[in-house]
């Protein structure tokens, strides 16, 4: 998203960060495998892995997340209503992505997993960076 979002010349108008719903990898960068996916199409990723706090939901219009199991522990954490309305599942936003879709979890598989989820979150972040153009007048 990110990287879209740079090529729109959108980046101070919006702000996007990653987090997870664990703290497991704290601070490390992103997987090898990932940045290299990411190489191969032009794309940098970066940044240091954090977890979502509750401030989180204050900070951003959209929360997204990656799969189901993400989406129910973001949810238990919502504060409130308004907060609910925030969270969707990132492959909702793909109009050719089945309702419900997840984003696999590349990380035990090899590096071909990678490639998949980036073709798939970018298929997601296409549609997501016109929704948020279009609801914010941007």
């Amino acid at each position: 998203m990110r990287h879209l979002v740079q090529e729109a010349g959108l980046e101070r108008a919006i702000r996007v960060d990653s987090a997870g719903t664990a703290g497991y990898h704290e601070g490390d960068p992103p997987d090898f495998r990932a940045c290299a996916a990411g190489e191969r199409r032009g794309i940098l990723i970066g940044g240091a892995a954090r977890q979502f706090e509750r401030a989180d939901w204050q900070h951003f219009h959209y929360v997204l997340a990656m799969d189901r199991s993400n989406y129910d522990d973001l949810l238990a954490t919502a504060p409130n209503a308004e907060a609910k309305k925030k969270l969707y599942l990132l492959r909702s936003f793909d109009p050719k992505s089945p309702a419900g879709a997840s984003v696999p979890d590349p990380y035990y598989g090899s590096e071909d997993g990678f490639d998949l989820v980036l073709d798939l979150c970018l298929a997601a972040c296409k549609p997501l960076l016109e929704t948020v153009r279009r609801e914010h007048g941007l």
